[in-house]
């Protein structure tokens, strides 16, 4: 069922930056934008989704200890693959899955495009871990939609330093060596609005592959007549409005699964209700819900066809004995001729060749222990990802997954599905911090096929309710509106058509 029904009662407050007075929207039926957002329609700080319920522990020393211990090397939450085994055979192999099974729901390249979605609505860098704090209080640089702001930035008078010079309504985009890259300065760092763009390779392929969207985009608003000041802002509104349909249409019931997001299309969003003109991202979102696909990355990955001297790249997630230019992993930050996706390995093209994510679950793939992070804000303690993630439910005083349950009336899980936990003597086990709650309900209630109950409803609340509460989205502007570009199956707008509109579909990289 397409996504298209607006919430009742909203006023358009906000649309997009950049537009310019009155342009013509390209393909959407004639849509006319006004000039300027809004400056109160969206609040700039973090919030709460369930602001009466308390904290699920105090913030102890000891309960730090606990959770940075649940986040250790060897630990409850690390699928120890066998990575001795190489990079090949973690990737092709499942019998060196047996605690890491594959997801044959979500592709892997699905993942990262979660990643990518997340940049566009938040970035938390200020709140010390562990240490609590008012979400309140904490900035978001990010608009709370999905309006790509992660990476237009200000557009093209804003920073132009993403813009060709010679043709300011596109992006600018570089070449890998053999394919497409990111723009980057002469220390090789990428000329991007968000840095975390480029933390790894799947994600600044995808940032990339956006870019070169984008530029198509500007060369069909062009052939339509579009007048030259008004092209920028209709290739950008066309392009944000099939991203969008893409992450409400394809991913989100991917994610949270058709009868979360047929719930909350049908029934309403019951706790995710921001204020009039205030819409804001919250913290059991941001920090904890939507977190799941740190569960998701696979310790290997076959990343292409041929990149390696015309044989497969397979790349290790991260290889901290790896170094140099062109290591075989999956860092961001670095330019060669083999860094690069086949596309058809990472998004369902419905060729077979498709490879998956990980399950959504309390296992996670090793080599994520150690991938290398920026440093925490000043007066943290030292904690990987995951132990970050779960500090995280201390710094915003998020609720437990079971307080949540019975607040939204779901099947809670019980203190015995939490016996690792309850070794800490900390009562973890029936208040249990609500990332880790999320994904062990995604392992028992969903198979680690999606998300459960609590973290279903979370994500699928807030990514509806973003779309819905924006005025500049298409749920707004044009309720009934479908997809303009050309896609495989009429009438809808998958990863797989965005990558073919982009040109770096197998087809174009001949793979």
């Amino acid at each position: 069922m397409a996504i298209d029904n607006a919430s009742r009662g909203v006023s358009r407050r906000r649309l997009l930056a950049g537009v310019g007075a009155g342009a013509l929207v390209a393909g959407t039926g004639g849509v006319l934008l006004d000039a300027t957002p809004a400056a109160a329609a969206f609040s700039n700080r973090f919030g709460r989704m369930f602001p009466s319920l308390p904290a699920f522990g105090s913030a102890t020393t000891q309960m730090r200890n606990a959770l940075i211990d649940l986040s250790r090397v060897g630990g409850p939450m690390d699928a120890r693959d066998p990575l001795n085994v190489g990079a090949e055979a973690l990737a092709d192999q499942q019998q060196h899955s047996i605690n890491n099974p594959d997801n044959f729901s979500i592709p892997q390249g699905m993942t990262y495009f979660g990643q990518f979605v997340d940049h566009d609505l938040a970035f938390e860098t200020t709140a010390p871990l562990g240490t609590p704090v008012d979400p309140t209080t904490v900035p978001n640089p990010r608009t709370p939609a999905l309006d790509l702001d992660s990476l237009y930035g200000g557009g093209p008078t804003g920073n132009p330093e993403l813009y060709n010079s010679a043709d300011p309504a596109k992006l600018k985009i570089e070449s890998g060596g053999r394919f497409e890259d990111l723009p980057r300065n002469s220390s090789g760092r990428a000329v991007v609005f968000d840095v975390r763009n480029d933390e790894n390779l799947p994600i600044a392929q995808i940032t990339a592959a956006f870019i070169l969207f984008h530029n198509r985009v500007v060369d069909l608003v062009r052939a339509q007549g579009t007048p030259a000041a008004q092209v920028f802002g209709a290739a950008r509104q066309l392009v944000t409005w099939h991203y969008q349909w893409i992450v409400l249409n394809e991913f989100l019931p991917l994610i949270a699964g058709p009868g979360a997001v047929s719930t909350v299309l049908n029934g309403g969003r019951r706790f995710y209700r921001p204020e009039p003109n205030a819409t804001f991202i919250p913290v059991e979102f941001t920090a904890a819900a939507f977190r799941f696909g740190h569960s998701q990355p696979r310790p290997a990955y076959l990343v292409n066809r041929t990149g390696n001297g015309g044989d497969e790249f397979y790349a290790m997630l991260f290889d901290p004995a790896l170094s140099g230019a062109n290591p075989a992993d999956l860092r961001g930050g670095k330019r060669a001729a083999r860094r690069y996706l086949d596309y058809q390995f990472w998004f369902q093209f419905f060729d077979g060749q498709v490879r998956w994510s990980k399950w959504i679950d309390v296992r996670n793939s090793t080599p994520l222990f150690g991938f290398p992070l920026p440093p925490p804000p000043s007066g943290s303690p030292s904690a990987n990802l995951l132990g970050r993630d779960l500090l995280r439910q201390l710094t915003f005083g998020i609720p437990s997954g079971q307080r949540i349950a019975a607040h939204i009336g779901a099947p809670a899980l019980g203190s015995f599905n939490f016996p690792e936990l309850s070794g800490y003597g900390l009562g973890l086990d029936s208040n249990t911090p609500l990332f880790y709650y999320i994904l062990k309900e995604a392992q028992l209630q969903a198979g680690g096929g999606s998300l459960g109950a609590v973290g279903g409803r979370i994500v699928a609340e807030v990514l509806i309710g973003i779309a819905q509460l924006d005025p500049a989205s298409y749920l707004k502007v044009q309720p009934n509106w479908r997809p303009t570009l050309p896609a495989r199956f009429s009438g809808q707008f998958t990863m797989a058509d965005l990558l073919t509109y982009a040109r770096v579909d197998p087809a174009s990289r001949n793979s």
